[in-house]
């Protein structure tokens, strides 16, 4: 089954669409590394931007809670993109080479995209679909004593079965959403949260 270009097992599994997206990554860094020679560090980081991470990023949300061998094979992509712009050698170390990218991991990336999309629905800007799935928490006297008084703390949904429950929007969205700082949820523009949130998760994901 495929649905916007994300293709879903019987089990609504991602195994399938991993293994096409992987895929053509590999194909496009296969054509960039045959010029790569004529190209400045600056031109391949654009062509890698727009011909692999954007493949990276397509719907990445779907990934939330996906097995962890998936989201591996991903990042397996995001890390030839990478050693391909500085044209570093195969078993080089990689995570410097990302930090100079200033590339967010996979994982983060999934992550950010979810973030974003809560902080948008928040402020009615998107799908109204979207918005009904973004609750704010509005009885706060039944909540934990640190979220009590902040009134951008989502509610948290009934879950559903355990294999695909939280994978949901409604379940990943609050999952993502309340784990960020107090001071990322109240960003007071859109500018500002991509800003404060990408800058929190590079510092988290890149934490010495």
């Amino acid at each position: 089954m495929t649905n916007l270009g994300v293709t879903f097992n019987q089990n609504l599994g991602l195994n399938q669409h991993v293994q096409t997206v992987c895929g053509v990554a590999y194909s496009n860094i296969r054509k960039i590394q045959s010029i790569r020679h004529y190209l400045t560090v600056d031109a391949a980081k654009t062509l890698a931007c727009t011909l692999v991470l954007s493949r990276l990023d397509y719907c990445n949300g779907l990934f939330h809670g996906s097995d962890k061998c998936l989201i591996r094979k991903l990042q397996l992509v995001q890390n030839s993109a990478a050693k391909l712009i500085f044209r570093a050698k195969k078993y080089d170390h990689v995570t410097p080479l990302l930090h100079s990218l200033h590339w967010l991991p996979v994982s983060s990336r999934i992550e950010y995209k979810i973030a974003c999309i809560c902080f948008d629905a928040k402020f009615h800007v998107g799908p109204d679909y979207i918005q009904q799935l973004v609750i704010t928490y509005d009885n706060p006297s039944d909540y934990c004593l640190r979220s009590r008084d902040d009134a951008r703390t989502l509610q948290t949904s009934k879950r559903g079965s355990a294999s695909f429950g939280d994978r949901a929007f409604s379940m990943a969205a609050v999952d993502v959403w309340n784990s960020l700082p107090h001071f990322i949820r109240h960003s007071s523009s859109r500018e500002e949260f991509r800003h404060s949130l990408k800058t929190y998760l590079f510092s988290k994901a890149y934490a010495s």
